[in-house]
């Protein structure tokens, strides 16, 4: 089985004690910021290596190091093959910077993107410029209301009332 699919069933079991999934997340989130800091110590280093290298790299285990490149694929200049992705396949971190911040404001991440290592990248002027494009790009969609007298939206030609909304 790819480290993927396994890093999914363990991170995202639905029939895991969740006081035992909440621990894992806390511990794995400590970790995930220790390797973005180290990671953006020098934000124009390609890092290189398989899987398992970089696990060692980081002091990390396999698992947790599926979990990081999962995260930051989006990220990526040039997207590593996480879906089959096993211990020896090479992987690169060489992320694009300004993608990398949105997707940590995207994900609400807060301990990621609010990292002091960001002070030496971008200026707080360019972080709050970031910030703000990446929240507006956010949309949240209304669904529009339906009235009695409307057409049905299932495409019966009838009016809403007599139809799908009969019986609401």
């Amino acid at each position: 089985m790819a480290l993927l699919q396994q890093w999914r069933d363990m991170a995202y079991d639905q029939q895991a004690d969740k006081a035992k999934l909440q621990q894992f997340w806390a511990i794995y989130f400590t970790k995930e910021k220790d390797i973005y800091a180290e990671l953006l110590k020098n934000p124009d280093e390609l890092v290189r290596g398989t899987v398992k290298e970089l696990a060692e790299k980081f002091g990390v285990d396999i698992m947790t190091m599926t979990g990081f490149l999962d995260g930051i694929n989006d990220s990526l200049k040039a997207p590593n093959p996480i879906e089959e992705m096993e211990e020896d396949t090479v992987v690169n971190l060489g992320f694009d910077k300004a993608l990398l911040y949105k997707n940590m404001v995207a994900a609400d991440a807060d301990w990621l993107y609010e990292l002091e290592e960001w002070n030496d990248i971008f200026d707080e002027e360019t972080r709050k410029k970031l910030y703000k494009e990446q929240k507006s790009s956010t949309t949240i969609v209304k669904e529009a209301k339906i009235y009695p007298n409307d057409p049905c939206p299932c495409g019966s030609g009838k009016k809403y009332k007599k139809c799908c909304g009969k019986n609401k």
